[in-house]
């Protein structure tokens, strides 16, 4: 996998900025007050950096922002970057000013000289969420050059607060690059590869075979992948850091390493971004990996299905009835709306099987969610509004977007089938609301739930702050800093 660059800590030592070779950046506050390893560069560049600040000052400095000083007279360095991040300011906009000196570093080797500032840490996992790029399957690709080392006045502190960003870092590069993954690479067999090889960093990883999930009765996500070559597969995961016996939370993670549409096949235009449709899956094991590696005190199971949708002679056909493993009967309408399939049976099994204390699914589900929402938000829904506030309190804190989306009867009537119990479609209007209704109907009774539609944010097509254009890893800093924040035990 990409790994994130190498993140070093060390003391404040002034006499060494003048002749590191590479970037240097330094920090000041809105009005421009300069820190001791500021004043020593402004010296260092007679005066330079105070000129350059003033005339700043005219316009505003504003927090999360960043200017640079290129090619500064009497320093090594090719360039010296100025980061505006006050102590009031909010934490995003201190990752925000970490990654713009994360994407301009390039290959040099960045020295971040934080001083005494307290947004040390979370500039330096800005840096180093930006500084992502995806080069797996380029034959001219050279390994990634330079370090990032952050000069702080307090190494032990800031350097035991990075430790669980880093983490969540890792466990963000460990989804981007499923998600950007082409699907004759990440079959569903390689991908359960990938995540088993997540025991060796604590994780309990089961993987169900079809003829395991036949025997379950999971025959809507059987249904999905039965015109594929490939295996359908279920891959459990569990950390269990929490006290013995607490029931767990459980993250449900659609999978569709490539989604056709099946019989009823997707237009071919834009079909290539199809190798995203496993987003789901990919930020579920991105957390579950940030919770091994941060070792956090509680207990958390991830459930992935992973299918691949495939037309073929043996594939699913609009008009097909199918039963659930609840046994509920589904009219298939159409082929392409197969996600919610593969989740009402996985969702089914994680209840049956951990009675967990609340489900999050996630899933690249709807199209409709972007028509709504853009690539802005996720689209939330939910059952129980103390769990969903707790949830978007987690996102806005890492300001990953997400909207509450509405749920009611009327949207769970449009689901209502002439010869089954359901349908898997509701037609046009609510499009996403409806595919959220008919995952509901899998959520026993007094289980908290959230549904989370992640079609317009796992995946984008121009640079977002903290990442460059394709995956994002969106919901693994949320969901990380939810179970740190509701369950996590002393």
């Amino acid at each position: 996998m990409t790994m994130p660059t190498s993140v070093t800590f060390t003391e404040t030592d002034i006499e060494r900025l003048g002749d590191h070779a590479g970037r240097v950046a330094v920090v000041v506050d809105e009005t421009g007050k300069m820190d001791v390893s500021a004043r020593r560069v402004n010296r260092l560049t007679k005066g330079a950096l105070k000129r350059a600040l003033e005339a700043k000052a005219t316009e505003g400095l504003k927090p999360g922002t960043v200017f640079t000083l290129a090619y500064p007279a009497g320093m090594a360095a090719d360039a010296v970057d100025v980061l505006c991040v006050p102590r009031s300011a909010p934490v995003h906009k201190a990752r925000a000013a970490g990654a713009i000196v994360g994407k301009q570093r390039g290959k040099a080797d960045l020295l971040l000289a934080t001083g005494s500032s307290k947004w040390a840490a979370q500039i330096a996992l800005g840096a180093v969420l930006r500084d992502y790029s995806f080069q797996a399957h380029k034959t001219d690709a050279e390994a990634k050059a330079g370090s990032i080392e952050v000069m702080c006045n307090d190494k032990a502190a800031v350097s035991a607060a990075a430790e669980p960003l880093m983490a969540v870092a890792e466990g963000t590069f460990f989804t981007r690059d499923l998600v950007n993954e082409p699907a004759n690479i990440l079959t569903t067999t390689s991908f359960a590869d990938r995540l088993v090889e997540m025991e060796s960093i604590g994780l309990k990883v089961e993987v169900l075979e079809e003829d395991k999930l036949e025997e379950l009765g999971m025959r809507t996500l059987l249904a999905v992948g039965q015109g594929s070559a490939s295996p359908t597969k279920v891959v459990v995961m569990q950390w269990n850091g929490g006290a013995e016996g607490t029931a767990p939370l459980a993250l449900v993670g659609k999978g569709v390493v490539f989604d056709t549409g099946g019989i009823s096949l997707k237009p071919a235009a834009g079909m290539e971004d199809m190798t995203m449709d496993m987003g789901g899956a990919g930020t579920v094991a991105g957390v579950m990996r940030t919770l091994a590696l941060r070792k956090a005190k509680a207990n958390v199971v991830g459930i992935v299905g992973l299918v691949e949708n495939m037309p073929s002679g043996t594939a699913i056909r609009p008009g097909d009835v199918v039963t659930s493993m609840k046994g509920d009967t589904v009219e298939i309408l159409n082929t392409d709306a197969e996600g919610r399939l593969l989740l009402c049976d996985a969702m089914w099994y994680t209840q049956e099987r951990f009675q967990p204390a609340a489900m999050i699914d996630l899933a690249t589900l709807t199209g409709a969610i972007i028509i709504g929402l853009g690539h802005e938000n996720a689209g939330v829904f939910s059952n129980d509004d103390t769990f969903c506030k707790a949830f978007l309190k987690a996102a806005e804190a890492e300001g990953e977007g997400a909207w509450r989306m509405p749920l009611g009867q009327a949207y769970d009537d449009m689901l209502k089938s002439p010869i089954a119990d359901m349908k898997n479609i509701g037609g046009r209007p609510a499009g996403s609301i409806t595919a959220a209704q008919f995952l509901q109907r899998f959520v026993k009774e007094g289980v908290p739930w959230i549904h989370l539609d992640i079609a317009g944010v796992a995946s984008v097509k121009s640079d977002t702050p903290l990442a460059p254009k394709g995956a994002t890893g969106w919901g693994v800093r949320a969901l990380d800093r939810l179970v740190a924040d509701n369950y996590e035990t002393e």
